[in-house]
């Protein structure tokens, strides 16, 4: 099999969700497009999805500094939308209506290979998404998405956010594994490089159309990941499913 021929005893793949799994940016922009005929309300849309994606960062960062206690991934999209509303001058919301656009990122659309790709690695692999979501969040995306997790991890469960060593170790934990057990894959290279600091193996599959078609990430991989894939089918067979 192809998982012991590259010298891996995996057992467990868990994702990153936001770019990996989920075209976020497309899905944010559609969704907000809509809001914006149904209120008619003209703005760019990709614009509003790329500003709201930037505040992600440094809302968790609040978290972990101490200036916000222990919140989670909805409560702070609701917290920065405020913030983005301001921006682009968009008024007349009330809290009801605030609440179903924060939920808007409950909704967000796998890439096309997402579903098959997971399914495939299913039927070898425990898989989990290890987000920064929460898991009313990870759940209702499972849901609305179809993807076939088998259980949810990540930030909330272990009260960290990535790439907080102690949100990959808890998933580690939880899963009732040793590290080099337990394979991340992410697009994004920051977070496997910071799983693998724990012991975690891991696989790149990049998503060159994440931010659109104007930004591109760096497509060259670290060396020191362990696989690298064009999609999570090619990851599959890649793994020996």
């Amino acid at each position: 099999m192809a998982n012991e021929a590259l010298g891996l005893d995996v057992k467990a793949c868990i994702f990153d969700v936001f770019g990996t799994v989920v075209d976020w940016r497309s899905s944010i922009t559609a969704q907000c497009a809509n809001m914006g005929r149904i209120k008619g309300i003209e703005r760019d849309w990709a614009a509003f999805a790329d500003t709201w994606r930037s505040k992600y960062r440094p809302y968790m960062d609040k978290v972990r500094s101490g200036e916000l206690p222990w919140t989670n991934l909805d409560a702070l999209h609701r917290m920065s939308l405020d913030e983005v509303l301001d921006e682009f001058e968009i008024s007349g919301f009330d809290d009801a209506e605030k609440t179903a656009v924060t939920y808007f990122w409950h909704n967000l659309t796998p890439w096309p290979d997402s579903v098959p790709g997971l399914y495939r690695l299913k039927t070898r692999f425990v898989i989990a998404p290890m987000s920064n979501g929460n898991i009313a969040l990870m759940t209702n995306m499972a849901k609305n998405g179809g993807m076939p997790w088998d259980c949810i991890l990540g930030a909330e469960v272990a009260q960290h956010y990535k790439p907080d060593p102690e949100s990959y170790g808890t998933a580690v934990k939880l899963l009732g594994l040793q590290p080099e057990q337990v394979m991340m894959v992410a697009a994004h290279q920051g977070d496997l490089l910071a799983s693998a600091k724990v012991g975690l193996r891991t696989a790149f599959v990049p998503r060159p159309r994440e931010h659109g078609p104007d930004r591109t990430p760096d497509p060259t991989p670290d060396p020191s990941f362990n696989v690298v894939a064009d999609n999570f089918v090619d990851l599959a067979a890649k793994l020996g499913v």
